[in-house]
């Protein structure tokens, strides 16, 4: 399943895609191209998206990272919860 997220409604694309994470499809990919920066309200929302497909067995990748977000990743160690696709 690959869901897109929005670069201008962040958290509230992350919360909605929280509650489409299916067990059965084993990998959710989060298009996230278009996100430009990552604030602490999208990081907390990454955070409890991360808890949810953790709690549901659901691995997790995200696809089109620009550097900038990739660095916010990994100060707050969020980069070893995910695989990255190009």
């Amino acid at each position: 399943m690959v869901l897109e997220i929005e670069n201008q409604r962040i958290a509230a694309t992350l919360q909605d895609a929280k509650s489409k994470i299916d067990p059965k499809a084993g990998e959710t990919v989060l298009d996230v191209s278009s996100v430009t920066r990552l604030d602490t309200s999208g990081l907390r929302a990454l955070e409890d998206l991360v808890a949810a497909a953790e709690q549901k067995s659901v691995k997790l990748s995200l696809r089109g990272t620009n550097v900038a977000v990739y660095k916010v990743l990994k100060l707050v160690k969020l980069t070893r919860r995910f695989s990255f696709i190009d």
